[in-house]
């Protein structure tokens, strides 16, 4: 690892979800297949419910101020009663829970004698139901990387959520075809590594995984939730990576965010500012953006929106500051506004620009009372969502002050991160009370341990034997999505091994390059 990581502190935990390769879905008899044509409809809100205890988990809380309906659609075979939640859901699938105690047991974890279903709370709409049920299938174990040895956490078997169709008019839209689709998440521990190992070792798990031959293979079957954090600061979620290759981008990224984050932190703190004290006067603003010429804040007050004000104390050139490539505080505060529906924010070291003028600055200034080492941040949109929009906007402006805030966020196609939610706290988990236990004998860990694979580099230099390939591209056959239709192409025709196995890997890897979408390209 670099001395840069090492100096860092970086800490990286991975969460890998693989979905399973069964003939149904976890919880119903539908069949686990991506539908095209997916033609009933329906629309729901979800609000969150407490726990045992009386609380509300705050990622939960967070998605339902966006006050976002949801639309679902639902295919004649992927989905059914169950997964629209109008249906109690029917034993656990049996076939998942066998290739979840096998992976278990080739990751040396131990099984539980009994499974219980859990209720997870979601809403953001991936779920019908507003929750996500999941069950622990085995604690402890190692994979062997490497790097050394990565303990593990935990082996759950759980259901997929919804596919998103897309967002239009405030309205989110998920297919059922993936819902309840069954996964394997297996949570590593944290370990220390540099992005470029990290990646490394999610390959290891994913490899092993697949040597099973009973888990579903290409883009979008696998996911990873990335874990990280660095010295002095909070754990930060990055969720649902799905293209492998990216895993060390986004390490590297988010480890340099959260370091420039905690620098902010020291200035703020040099600078004589505390977590109480970080933000000033709050004050709508419209008045002095009467005879405004910004287009943006002359479009949101014609439309009887709003324009508020908030002062905060210390941050004069913070906001602007860039020590890392595209990563600056204001681009956090604009980040955050946008899932309530606002493109953005303004801030004082930009203005004046975008038509706010040097008079308009000043007057604003004046009503804030910003000082010399203070600056302040405009937002602009509708009453309806604008005062949630301010309230996170304050509490990320004195999260400032500590460093880096625990939250969950989503990985871009870059190799970047962006904010989606609060980090999910404990009062998100509950008991599933329509799934009664599943014992675990003795007798069947003993059959599924005849079950457990070889390992990869058995399984690629049988590969590279039995079709005479190097070891290189058995390793990139035996990796990829096609390993199947590789296998059926050599079987039922005479073109050489070598030459498919070629044209599935490096072949559709180099015209992906070129800008095709090979996705597309069918068997």
């Amino acid at each position: 690892m670099s001395s840069f990581y090492e100096e860092i502190g970086l800490l990286v935990g991975l969460e890998i979800h693989q979905q399973l390769a069964t003939q149904t879905k976890l919880f119903c008899k539908c069949k686990p297949i991506d539908e095209e044509h997916q033609t009933l409809k329906f629309q729901r809100r979800l609000r969150p419910s407490q726990s045992e205890l009386g609380e509300i988990d705050p990622a939960a809380l967070f998605e339902f101020k966006k006050k976002k309906p949801f639309k679902y659609y639902v295919g004649e075979h992927s989905a059914c009663l169950v997964e629209a939640d109008e249906e109690p859901p029917h034993p656990i699938n049996e076939e998942a829970v066998d290739t979840a105690l096998i992976i278990a047991l080739a990751l040396n974890s131990t099984p539980v004698d009994e499974i219980h279903v859990m209720r997870k709370i979601v809403i953001d709409g991936s779920n019908t139901t507003g929750f996500q049920r999941t069950a622990i299938v085995a604690l402890g174990g190692v994979l062997k990387t490497r790097i050394g040895n990565i303990p593990i956490q935990t082996i759950c078997l759980e259901e997929d959520a919804a596919r998103l169709l897309g967002e239009a008019e405030g309205v989110r839209s998920y297919g059922l075809d993936r819902l309840c689709i069954p996964l394997v998440e297996v949570a590593l521990a944290p370990f220390t590594a540099s992005p470029e190992e990290v990646q490394e070792v999610a390959y290891t798990l994913g490899r092993l995984m697949r040597s099973t031959g009973r888990v579903m293979r290409g883009l979008g079957t696998i996911r990873q939730d990335i874990n990280i954090s660095i010295k002095g600061g909070a754990v930060v979620e990055v969720k649902g990576v799905q293209n492998l290759d990216l895993i060390s981008k986004i390490v590297d990224f988010e480890a340099k965010r959260q370091h420039f984050l905690m620098k902010v932190a020291e200035v703020l703190r040099s600078r004589g500012i505390s977590v109480e004290d970080a933000v000033g006067e709050v004050k709508e603003l419209n008045d002095v953006f009467k005879q405004t010429s910004s287009k943006i804040i002359k479009k949101v007050l014609d439309a009887g929106g709003a324009v508020v004000g908030l002062a905060l104390r210390g941050f004069k050139g913070l906001l602007k500051l860039e020590e890392y490539p595209n990563i600056r505080l204001g681009k956090e505060f604009a980040d955050l506004v946008r899932f309530y529906g606002i493109g953005g924010i303004f801030h004082s070291d930009e203005l004046p620009a975008y038509g706010i003028s040097e008079d308009e600055v000043a007057k604003v200034r004046e009503a804030l009372k910003v000082g010399d080492e203070d600056a302040f941040i405009l937002i602009a949109g509708e009453r309806s969502v604008l005062e949630d929009a301010v309230e996170a906007v304050i509490e990320r402006a004195r999260a400032a002050v500590k460093g880096v805030p625990p939250e969950t966020r989503g990985p871009t196609p870059e190799g970047t991160t962006r904010f989606i939610r609060p980090r999910p706290g404990p009062a998100r988990m509950y008991p599933e009370t329509d799934i009664p236990p599943l014992p675990i004998s003795k007798e069947r860990i003993e059959r599924l341990r005849t079950l457990i694979p070889k390992p990869w580099d058995e399984v690629v230099k049988e590969y590279a034997t039995k079709y005479s390939l190097s070891e290189k591209l058995a390793a990139q056959i035996c990796d990829s999505e096609y390993l199947t239709l590789f296998e059926e192409v050599v079987r039922e025709t005479s073109v050489q091994p070598s030459y498919v196995a070629a044209t599935l890997t490096e072949t559709l890897v180099n015209l992906s390059r070129l800008g095709l979408k090979v996705e597309t390209l069918s068997n």
